[in-house]
C-alpha cells in the first residue's frame, strides 16, 4: 500500500478514539455540563470491556456474542462512571470542574488496578481479531477499521442527527442554553442533565476500549490511555460542539498526533529525537488556533451553550 494512503487510514484508525470521547463530551456540553472526568471515563471504559473479555475470553461463545459483551461492559463502566458524575454535579450541584478532574484521577487510577490483574492473553490475543473484522487479516493499516471504528462513525452522525433534527435535541440543546427558561415550559432538566451525562459518558468510554483492544491491540495500551480523553475534550472545539464535525476533526488530530512517529517512516526525511516532541504539541497548538479562530469570529452559533459549567438551582428560576 502507497505510504501516504496507508497513513491516512492510520490516521483515521488513530482518531476513531478521539472521535468517541469527542462525541460523548458534546452530548454532555450540550446539556450544560462540562465533564473534565472524561480521561477517567475513557479509562474505565476501557477497563470495563476487557475486564468482560477476561471473563467470557474462553467461554466458546459465538464471535458475534463476545464483541456485543464487550461493548456492552465498556458502555456499562463509562455510564456508571457518567452516573456518579451527575450526581455530584445534578443533585449534590458539586463544581464540575473539581468533580471531573477528581473523576479522572479515580479512574486513570483504578484502570491501571484493574488491567495489571488481568491475563492479556485472555481479554486481547483472541478477542481482537474479532473487533477488527473485516480486515482482520490485513497486515496494513487497514486492520484498524473494524468494527469499533465503524460503530464511531455511526455514533458521530447518528448523535448529530438526534441533537439537530429532533424533539429530543431541541429539548437538550434548550437545557444546555438556558435551563430555567427549559423548565418554565416543561422540560425535565434533571432528567436531560442525566441521561446526557450517562450517554455521553457510555460514549466515551468506547473509546478507551476501542483503543486497547483493537487500535494498539497490546498489554500496556492502557498506560498511555489518559492522554488522548484530554484531546478529546479539545478537539470538541475544533468540532464546534457538532458530532459529525469529529469525524474530520478526529482524523486531523491523527494525522497530527501520528506525524512524530510516521514521518521518520517517509523516505528522504529525518526526524531527530529532540524533534519528536516538537512534533507531538502539534494538535495542541491546532487546537490553540482553532479557539482563537472561533472567538474572533464569534458567531453564536460556534459558541458552546451559554449555561455550560453552571449549575442549575430551580428556586432561582
Amino acid at each position: 500500500m502507497n505510504i501516504w494512503l496507508n497513513f491516512i487510514i492510520e490516521s483515521l484508525a488513530f482518531g476513531a478514539t478521539f472521535m468517541y470521547g469527542s462525541t460523548g463530551e458534546i452530548i454532555t456540553e450540550k446539556a450544560g455540563h462540562l465533564n473534565l472526568g472524561i480521561p477517567g471515563v475513557m479509562c474505565m471504559g476501557g477497563a470495563g470491556g476487557c475486564l468482560v473479555l477476561n471473563m467470557i475470553g474462553k467461554s466458546g461463545l459465538p464471535g458475534p456474542v463476545i464483541v456485543i459483551l464487550g461493548i456492552l461492559g465498556a458502555l456499562a463502566m463509562a455510564m456508571l462512571m457518567g452516573l456518579i458524575y451527575s450526581f455530584l454535579t445534578v443533585t449534590l450541584r458539586a463544581n464540575q470542574n473539581v468533580t471531573g478532574l477528581a473523576l479522572t484521577t479515580f479512574g486513570a487510577g483504578l484502570m491501571k488496578v484493574i488491567m495489571s490483574k488481568m491475563d492479556s492473553t485472555v481479554y486481547l490475543i483472541g478477542p481482537k481479531m474479532l473487533y477488527r473484522w473485516p480486515f482482520a487479516d490485513r497486515t496494513d493499516a487497514l486492520q484498524g477499521l473494524g468494527v469499533l471504528f465503524f460503530l464511531a462513525v455511526f455514533i458521530a452522525i447518528a448523535s448529530s442527527w438526534v441533537l439537530f433534527r429532533t424533539k429530543v435535541g431541541l429539548h437538550l440543546r434548550a437545557v444546555g442554553e438556558n435551563p430555567g427558561s427549559a423548565d418554565a415550559v416543561g422540560i425535565n432538566v434533571t432528567k436531560y442533565k442525566y441521561l446526557a451525562s450517562c450517554i455521553g459518558s457510555g460514549i466515551a468510554g468506547l473509546g478507551g476500549f476501542y483503543y486497547i483492544i483493537d487500535y494498539m491491540a497490546s498489554q500496556e495500551a492502557y498506560l498511555s490511555l489518559e492522554i488522548f480523553g484530554w484531546l478529546s475534550i479539545a478537539l470538541v472545539i475544533f468540532a464546534l460542539w457538532r458530532p459529525h464535525m469529529t469525524i474530520l476533526g478526529s482524523t486531523v488530530f491523527g494525522f497530527l498526533f501520528s506525524c512524530s512517529s510516521q514521518i521518520a517512516n517517509i523516505e528522504g526525511i529525518t526526524v531527530t529525537m529532540a524533534a519528536k516532541p516538537l512534533l507531538k504539541m502539534l494538535p495542541y497548538v491546532f487546537t490553540i488556533a482553532v479557539l482563537i479562530i472561533t472567538s474572533i469570529r464569534n458567531k453564536r452559533e460556534n459558541q458552546p451553550p451559554a449555561s455550560l459549567g453552571l449549575s442549575y438551582f430551580r428556586e432561582e428560576r
